[in-house]
């Protein structure tokens, strides 16, 4: 199959949100943490406070990751603005969190970040059968592997 066909596939397969964890790291310290995702024309968005340890992370090194399930997501993560500025986020975060939403979203520390795909990868199985598949978003290279442990 075609990078383009597939990664579609895989944004409809991922759905409009989901509760994902989120790593971050500066001066090779990771931490992790969970956070509430909306999906939107092919990013990830999530919305915290700016005095927040992440935030800071964020600022100084913008390679982040993501997890969910049986898949993980790097990319580039970039601060968009705040979350009440932006009504499709706001339509979809409201939709997806509304507790969130209502407790978090118009505090005046509250930013939003956008996280665009740099690779995604994730196992899928047929018929008990395990495969990884790879999309490298920059290149547009599309893997589909068996795996058998060699």
């Amino acid at each position: 199959m075609r990078f383009e066909e597939c990664y579609a596939r895989f944004w409809d397969e991922l759905g409009a949100s989901r509760v994902m964890v989120l790593s971050t790291s500066l001066n090779d310290i990771v931490t992790s943490r969970t956070m509430s995702v909306v999906m939107l024309e092919g990013r990830l968005f999530f919305q915290t406070d700016r005095t927040f340890r992440k935030y800071e992370q964020i600022k100084k090194n913008p390679h982040v990751a993501l997890c969910a399930d049986n898949i993980q997501i790097e990319g580039e993560c970039e601060e968009v603005g705040r979350p009440l500025d932006d009504p499709a986020f706001c339509l979809a975060y409201e939709r997806y969190f509304p507790s969130s939403f209502r407790s978090y979203s118009m505090l005046e520390n509250e930013r939003l970040f956008a996280v665009t795909p740099s690779l995604v990868e994730r196992w899928r199985y047929v018929d008990d059968i395990p495969y990884m598949e790879r999309f490298d978003v920059e290149t547009r290279n599309y893997i589909w592997k068996k795996y058998d442990g060699r």
